[in-house]
């Protein structure tokens, strides 16, 4: 998927992500099943950035460890979400694309979680 071509830009990038997922969702037929599915992974899937944000904004350091770490929670969340979705569509290539690009997210704010953890001692 070259829409996540930007590596380096984690603002830019977490939000690409965010439109990705919202342009699966809106592909996917709802039913009884997907619908719940697609709320809860439109909900984490487009805070990732939102949060991303608030982390840049952040009042102090500590405020900025906690807006990423809620990063990581989110993207991981996202995760749990895309494998459910999996189970209720034909073509799993684009879910697929966007497990892996959060698990790249994922590593990503473990380690600015690691790195701002290692610095604080």
């Amino acid at each position: 998927m070259s829409q996540f071509s930007n590596k380096f830009d984690l603002e830019e990038r977490t939000a690409k992500f965010g439109e990705e997922i919202i342009s699966l969702c809106k592909s996917i037929f709802q039913d009884t099943v997907t619908k719940p599915i697609i709320s809860q992974l439109v909900r984490s899937g487009t805070s990732v950035g939102a949060n991303y944000m608030e982390a840049n904004g952040a009042s102090s350091r500590k405020d900025f460890r906690n807006k990423i770490f809620i990063c990581k929670k989110e993207v991981q969340e996202t995760k749990h979400w895309l494998r459910m979705i999996s189970q209720c569509v034909a073509d799993k290539n684009p879910v697929k694309e966007l497990w892996r690009e959060a698990q790249e997210l994922t590593m990503i704010f473990q380690k600015v979680s690691s790195s701002l953890d290692k610095n604080k001692k």
